[in-house]
């Protein structure tokens, strides 16, 4: 009941208006009132942190819609750190005298790493996978056939 008499202690009277909140009281309560949302916009920031900062890149992935197998590629240089954006390409041959065929390329993400899916789990042909930095290249040979889930760790090195 105090609290509310001294509101009206600083009310004019005479004007016969609205009487405004002025004083001490309103003021506290602006700085509470912001105290509160900004500890409030602390803590979500602080909540929602760990969840953008621990995704690790995704793995680009090129889907030749071919078949069941996969291939998957580590590039990295002779320091073994991970290279990015090497270009690592294939062409399937396939059907009818192998005269259809899909090219397919992919660059690596920061961790070096790149994926291959819907390769044909009985090629003609082994694939050749070209992979290519710079002016650094090399070539690996994989046959679906014997090997549907395929994984390598491939090193650019300049000879």
């Amino acid at each position: 009941m105090l609290t509310f008499l001294s509101f009206l202690a600083s009310c004019n009277y005479a004007s016969r208006s609205v009487c405004f909140l002025r004083g001490r009281k309103t003021s506290m309560l602006t700085r509470q009132v912001l105290s509160i949302r900004f500890l409030w916009a602390i803590g979500f920031l602080l909540l929602c942190a760990p969840i953008g900062a621990n995704n690790p890149p995704d793995v680009p992935v090129a889907d030749g819609g071919l078949g069941p197998c996969r291939a998957d590629f580590t590039v990295k240089d002779e320091a073994d750190k991970p290279i990015y954006d090497a270009k690592i390409g294939v062409v399937i041959k396939y059907g009818f005298f192998n005269k259809r065929k899909t090219e397919l390329e992919v660059g690596t993400n920061s961790d070096g790493k790149a994926r291959f899916t819907g390769l044909p789990n009985a090629p003609k042909l082994p694939l050749d996978f070209k992979i290519k930095s710079g002016t650094v290249s090399k070539s690996v040979t994989d046959d679906p056939s014997t090997n549907c889930n395929a994984v390598y760790d491939v090193t650019l090195s300049v000879h």
